[in-house]
Protein backbone atom coordinates (compact mmCIF):
# COMPACT_ATOMS: atom_id res chain seq x y z
CA UNK A 1 0.00 0.00 0.00
CA UNK A 2 1.11 3.53 -0.82
CA UNK A 3 2.05 6.48 1.58
CA UNK A 4 -0.67 9.50 1.33
CA UNK A 5 2.62 11.51 -0.20
CA UNK A 6 3.15 8.59 -2.86
CA UNK A 7 -0.40 9.06 -4.25
CA UNK A 8 -0.08 12.27 -4.21
CA UNK A 9 3.04 12.17 -6.09
CA UNK A 10 1.74 10.15 -8.73
CA UNK A 11 -1.52 12.40 -8.92
CA UNK A 12 0.58 15.43 -10.08
CA UNK A 13 2.77 13.55 -12.04
CA UNK A 14 -0.57 12.90 -14.47
CA UNK A 15 -1.14 16.85 -14.51
CA UNK A 16 0.00 19.11 -17.05
CA UNK A 17 2.38 21.83 -15.65
CA UNK A 18 0.07 24.71 -16.26
CA UNK A 19 -2.42 23.38 -13.56
CA UNK A 20 -4.02 25.66 -11.17
CA UNK A 21 -3.53 24.78 -7.49
CA UNK A 22 -7.75 24.36 -7.89
CA UNK A 23 -7.73 21.61 -10.03
CA UNK A 24 -4.87 20.12 -7.98
CA UNK A 25 -6.91 20.01 -4.70
CA UNK A 26 -9.94 19.14 -6.04
CA UNK A 27 -8.22 16.18 -7.38
CA UNK A 28 -6.70 15.32 -4.08
CA UNK A 29 -9.79 16.07 -1.92
CA UNK A 30 -11.55 13.77 -4.38
CA UNK A 31 -9.37 10.64 -3.47
CA UNK A 32 -9.22 11.02 -0.01
CA UNK A 33 -12.94 11.20 -0.50
CA UNK A 34 -12.98 8.04 -2.71
CA UNK A 35 -10.96 6.00 -0.39
CA UNK A 36 -13.09 7.10 2.83
CA UNK A 37 -16.09 5.54 1.20
CA UNK A 38 -14.00 2.55 0.21
CA UNK A 39 -12.59 2.11 3.96
CA UNK A 40 -16.30 2.29 4.96
CA UNK A 41 -17.57 -0.14 2.86
CA UNK A 42 -14.58 -2.32 3.80
CA UNK A 43 -16.38 -1.85 7.51
CA UNK A 44 -19.57 -2.65 6.64
CA UNK A 45 -20.66 1.13 7.19
CA UNK A 46 -23.11 1.52 4.15
CA UNK A 47 -26.72 1.97 4.00
CA UNK A 48 -29.22 0.77 1.75
CA UNK A 49 -31.31 3.46 -0.99
CA UNK A 50 -34.36 3.00 1.87
CA UNK A 51 -32.49 4.07 4.92
CA UNK A 52 -31.65 6.98 3.26
CA UNK A 53 -34.60 7.93 1.49
CA UNK A 54 -36.27 7.04 5.22
CA UNK A 55 -33.67 9.43 6.82
CA UNK A 56 -34.16 12.17 4.15
CA UNK A 57 -37.63 12.13 4.53
CA UNK A 58 -37.40 13.46 8.11
CA UNK A 59 -34.88 16.20 7.69
CA UNK A 60 -36.38 19.42 8.53
CA UNK A 61 -38.25 21.42 5.73
CA UNK A 62 -39.81 18.43 3.94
Amino acid sequence: MSTAKEEVQKILKQFPDDSSFEDIQYHIYAREKIEHGLKDIEKGRILDQEEIERRMSKRPGK
